[in-house]
């Protein structure tokens, strides 16, 4: 009995899908399409991309404030290069904890907190670039100030990789 009815249903199932083949007027044919080869595909022409626009007054502008904003902290760095370097160099043979040691690691603070405000100009022209990318505009400028405001943070970091070193931390 399950045999027959097995095969009555497998017959039902067989019957309906012919029947939905044999309507081509209502539904579409299953066959492959000539465009669905890929022997005859066309490809695509690139559509060339608009250029960017030039940088706004406004960017320019925060460009060079914040070139000027890292060029004021390096030099502050700078200034207090020298005496940190003595001071590292005097205090680097202490013991740690000692008062030679503690004076020296202060000097080294002081060097790292004037890095500081070049590297959050850093982090402005960062969010700036990204948001210029987003939008499809111009970021030349912006790497260009970037890459300067870098330089200056890569010497600052070697500098302080070296007197941490000579200190001992």
């Amino acid at each position: 009995m399950k045999s027959a009815f097995s095969a009555l249903t497998a017959a039902v199932l067989l019957l309906s899908l012919a029947a939905c083949a044999s309507d081509t007027k209502n539904y579409p044919s299953l066959a492959r399409r000539s465009v669905e080869r890929a022997d005859t595909a066309v490809p695509a022409s690139p559509v060339p991309s608009p250029a960017p626009a030039p940088p706004s007054p406004e960017l320019t502008a925060r460009l060079a404030s914040l070139v000027e904003q890292a060029r004021v902290a390096h030099g502050r760095f700078e200034a207090k290069q020298a005496l940190a370097g003595q001071t590292v160099s005097a205090g680097g043979g202490a013991a740690r904890g000692s008062e030679g040691w503690a004076v020296a690691s202060i000097a080294l603070a002081e060097l790292e907190s004037a890095r500081s405000a070049a590297m959050i100009a850093l982090a402005d022209l960062d969010q700036l670039y990204a948001a210029a990318r987003i939008e499809g505009n111009d970021t030349a400028a912006i790497a260009a100030a970037r890459d300067q405001i870098s330089g200056w943070i890569g010497e600052e970091d070697r500098l302080l990789a070296t007197l941490s070193g000579r200190l001992g931390g």
